[in-house]
């Protein structure tokens, strides 16, 4: 039997780079994985491929940054045992922190951080069903204060911004036996990465780590391929 088997994993920015490739991993290990895509008709694009491989796969409409949208797909869940907050916008490496545009700082809050928060406030009623559920923050090294410089800063605050709030829930939910941990993929050769980065299967190994935990592992932690980051 596979180790995700019967279980639901949700992956939210699932049609296209390193979310899809989550999404193909997901199914492979068994999971049913809800494909996540804020235009459906891309989310249906990227999902049939996976389901003519036989992979248990489901695209639905979901856009991380409105809150009619997030509320409608939670109702739709029945059951959820991994949530994987992938969605993100805006690597402003064009803009500095002295006179960068707020609106684009804005509209990365919405979908960077405030996506993330209000997909697990809605899963939550389905993630607490589950014996062993899992929320996984996907971040970046770019939101590490340790190594904090200069450019890409609406990138850069929030993936800051979602590594504390990873902290938060992870205190939280610790009763609730479910691990909440936050997971830089690396600089993978993505739209979002550019060329020159790693292979799209190996960012996601690195959060596919995080699902996999056992229920006795960390919980609130910031991690690369297994290994702690400095915050």
């Amino acid at each position: 039997m596979t180790e995700g088997a019967g279980r639901v994993a949700v992956v939210t920015g699932g049609n296209r780079g390193i979310g899809l490739e989550l999404v193909r991993q997901l199914a492979v290990d068994g999971f049913v994985a809800i494909l996540g895509s804020r235009d459906p008709g891309k989310g249906q694009a990227a999902a049939t491929p996976l389901r003519s491989e036989g992979l248990d796969v489901e695209a639905r409409q979901l856009d991380v940054a409105d809150d009619a949208s997030v509320s409608g797909f939670a109702a739709g869940l029945d059951r959820l045992d991994v949530l994987v907050n992938n969605a993100a916008i805006h690597y402003d490496t064009w803009e500095s922190g002295v006179d960068a545009d707020l609106g684009v700082a804005r509209e990365a809050f919405e979908t960077n951080v405030l996506g993330a928060w209000r997909m697990t406030q809605a899963c939550l009623p389905a993630l607490r069903g589950s014996a062993s559920a899992r929320v996984v923050n996907v971040s970046s090294g770019a939101g590490q204060l340790s190594d904090m410089g200069g450019g890409a800063p609406a990138y850069r605050v929030t993936k800051t911004a979602l590594n504390a709030l990873t902290r938060i829930l992870a205190n939280e939910l610790r009763s609730d036996g479910i691990l909440v941990n936050a997971v830089c993929p690396g600089w993978v050769a993505t739209d979002m990465g550019g060329p020159g980065g790693r292979p799209v299967a190996a960012g996601a190994a690195s959060v596919m780590w995080a699902v996999r935990l056992p229920d006795d592992g960390p919980t609130g932690g910031f991690f690369r391929d297994g290994r702690r980051l400095d915050w």
